[in-house]
């Protein structure tokens, strides 16, 4: 992924946080010699689902993709891997052609699909009402965002209110910018200066400033932030702060497949695709292995956002 690093020492870091060698990685899950064209889980075909796709991607689909763990991760030999990469490879199974993942900035993904470069995005992506100007979203995966400390908690942040007046850093252009500054009158009332958000190119680079003392926080989807507090330093560099008074999260909403508006035959394929996952069982299954039973959804809903 090309991307600018604060420093080489802090672009080594941001990465050792990602790279995944979890029990259980390997080609199995995902890791393809072909650059994550291979279809490695095994899905059964469903030919009422395939003649739904639409002509011109018989050839396969490109997806606009990253890094966010787990939804996204790379393998030591930098094969994609995680749920979105899975969930993919069960999707193109059931509409018989490659998925192929590409791993790129978040800010550049929706251009990709402008462009032509790429057909859908799978990378963890929001379902919103301002991206839904561009996108239509077939969503699968419910979840809020939680905040994420230096182990300990040394600024002994509690609640979203505790981050007023502090610098919290966040990926650009992500939908956590725009809750944090969403503060903003809360904090006033509170008698507290606004947050203070950092943009930085990549959630790693975010989360290593977290650790280097440059933010107090970063804020991050449930589940991603769960794992990374669980995996990173084996469990010894970052805590997620638990809200009482937000038990799943801050500002709950669907993650979904992305896809250009004027696509919408495509949207309704990819969303027969994963109807079809969900009452096979493929993608419960899916979740348990990644451990995001909590964020499932019951059926594949457009725009759910």
């Amino acid at each position: 992924m090309a991307r600018t690093h604060l420093v080489a020492a802090v672009a080594a870091t941001a990465m050792s946080l990602f790279l995944t060698a979890c029990s259980g990685a390997g080609a199995a899950d995902g890791s393809a010699a072909d650059g994550g064209k291979a279809a490695p889980v095994s899905v059964a075909a469903d030919a009422s689902v395939a003649k739904l796709l639409p002509a011109r991607f018989k050839g396969g689909i490109n997806v606009a993709s990253g890094v966010y763990a787990p939804m996204e991760m790379l393998d030591p030999q930098q094969k994609f891997t995680g749920f979105d990469y899975d969930l993919g490879q069960a999707l193109g199974a059931k509409l018989g052609v490659p998925f192929t993942f590409t791993n790129q900035a978040f800010d550049s993904i929706i251009p990709s699909l402008q462009s032509g470069k790429h057909q859908i995005i799978m990378y963890g992506m929001n379902d919103t009402p301002a991206r839904q100007k561009s996108l239509y979203f077939v969503d699968y995966f419910h979840a809020g965002m939680d905040i994420v400390v230096k182990k300990g908690n040394p600024e002994k942040i509690h609640s979203v209110l505790d981050l007023c007046g502090r610098s919290v850093t966040v990926a650009k252009a992500t939908t956590q910018a725009d809750l944090m500054r969403a503060q903003a009158p809360s904090c006033a009332a509170a008698g507290r200066k606004p947050i203070t958000v950092v943009e930085l190119p990549t959630e790693g680079d975010s989360l290593v400033a977290v650790r280097a003392g440059k933010g107090t926080a970063d804020v991050l989807d449930a589940a991603v932030a769960e794992y990374t507090a669980r995996t990173a330093g084996d469990g010894r560099q970052f805590e997620v702060v638990h809200d009482a008074a937000h038990p799943t999260g801050y500002a709950p909403v669907f993650t979904g497949i992305g896809v250009l508006r004027k696509d919408h035959d495509l949207v309704l394929a990819l969303q027969a695709a994963l109807t079809s996952v969900i009452k096979d069982g493929t993608y419960g299954r899916l979740l348990t292995k990644y451990g995001l039973s909590a964020y499932g959804v019951t059926a594949a809903k457009i725009n759910a956002g």
